[in-house]
C-alpha cells in the first residue's frame, strides 16, 4: 500500500461503484470540472478499492455509497460528495454550505438515491473501462 499511499499523496481519491452508471457519471462530471487532475478514481469493487476499504476499517461489501479519502481521513455518504463538492470550480463549492445540515437528515436522502440508483440510473455487468482520456486518473 506504500506505492498506493504515494500515488495518492497530493489527491482526492474518490472510491465508486464501478458498476452503477449514477457513479460513473459523478466520475465523469469530476473529472470535466477537475483541469488540474486533483481526483483520482478507484472502483469500490477494484482491488485497490477494497485495499482502501480495508485500510478505513470499512466493510469490503460496501458499495452503496461513494468514499472519500482525503488527507488520510475517509468521508461517505453526504460528507463524501460535500467534499467532492468543496474541491470543484465555482459554483460548486457553495453546496458545502449544506454541511450545516445534521448528517443524519442529508444521509436520509442521500440512502434513498442510493438504494434507488440501479432502477433510476441503471447498471453494468462490469465495471466501466475508462477511456484513454480518463485512464490516467484511474488507480
Amino acid at each position: 500500500m506504500d506505492k498506493l499511499n504515494e500515488q495518492t499523496e497530493h489527491h482526492v481519491v474518490v472510491l465508486i461503484d464501478g458498476v452503477c452508471h449514477l457513479c460513473q457519471g459523478l466520475t465523469k462530471f469530476i473529472i470535466k470540472r477537475d483541469p488540474a487532475g486533483v481526483f483520482r478514481f478507484a472502483s469500490l469493487q477494484s482491488d485497490v478499492g477494497q485495499e482502501f476499504l480495508r485500510q478505513g476499517g470499512l466493510p469490503a461489501d460496501l458499495i452503496e455509497t461513494v468514499i472519500v479519502v482525503e488527507n488520510g481521513a475517509y468521508y461517505t455518504r453526504s460528507a463524501a460528495a460535500l467534499r467532492i463538492s468543496r474541491r470543484l470550480p465555482f459554483p460548486w463549492p457553495l453546496l458545502y454550505g449544506f454541511i450545516i445540515v445534521p448528517r443524519a437528515l442529508r444521509d436520509v436522502i442521500y440512502k434513498w438515491v442510493a438504494k434507488n440508483r440501479y432502477r433510476w440510473f441503471g447498471k453494468d455487468e462490469e465495471c466501466m473501462i475508462p477511456t484513454p482520456d480518463i485512464r490516467r486518473r484511474f488507480l
